[in-house]
């Protein structure tokens, strides 16, 4: 299975430095200079890193095929990709096992379609695309996330409400001034 590890991001600096989004829970092990990558799309690569560095938790890297600020900027959304097993941690999924899954609530209520994770500090948001085109972005935590079945195709959603577009507040039967 081809896995992204991380897509590059805005340049940074003068020299080619970009700063890249990770999309692996162990960078320091991925990115280490004289690693080569194959990227999506193809004819992009591949990247060989040359220095990494993290500055405020954020990640920036020096490719040895991209050497000015005008190379950084044409490599924005650029992939590096890379052939892995399935993983056998449980309770953990490639972003591409996830993406295209149906979302849907306990009762089997379509929600849309699962369409990125989004790594951000706190967790993770798994970003589903609704029927009428909104995004919602879910946090992919057991409590609204019980239930992944790849297999079946689908992920159990039970978000909070406000989360999805267009839902309507549970009545209490109650009406102002009761």
């Amino acid at each position: 299975m081809r896995v992204t590890v991380a897509r590059i991001g805005r340049a940074h600096g003068l020299r080619g430095e970009v700063s890249v989004e990770l999309r692996t829970d162990i960078p320091e092990d991925r990115l280490i200079p004289g690693e080569a990558y194959e990227t999506e799309p193809a004819e992009a690569g591949p990247l060989t890193i040359a220095r990494v560095r993290v500055q405020s938790g954020r990640w920036y890297v020096q490719f040895e095929e991209i050497g000015d600020r005008t190379a950084a900027e044409n490599a924005r959304g650029i992939e590096l990709v890379l052939d892995a097993d399935e993983s056998d941690e449980e309770d953990a999924w490639f972003v591409q096992e996830l993406v295209g899954l149906e979302a849907v609530r306990p009762d089997g209520t379509v929600l849309g379609t699962v369409v990125d994770l989004m790594s951000m500090p706190a967790q993770d948001l798994l970003v589903v695309k609704q029927p009428g085109g909104s995004r919602a972005m879910i946090p992919f935590v057991e409590e609204f996330v019980p239930e992944v079945d790849l297999e079946g195709g689908r992920v159990v959603l039970t978000p909070p409400y406000g989360l999805l577009a267009g839902e309507e507040p549970e009545s209490t039967g109650e009406t102002a001034g009761d």
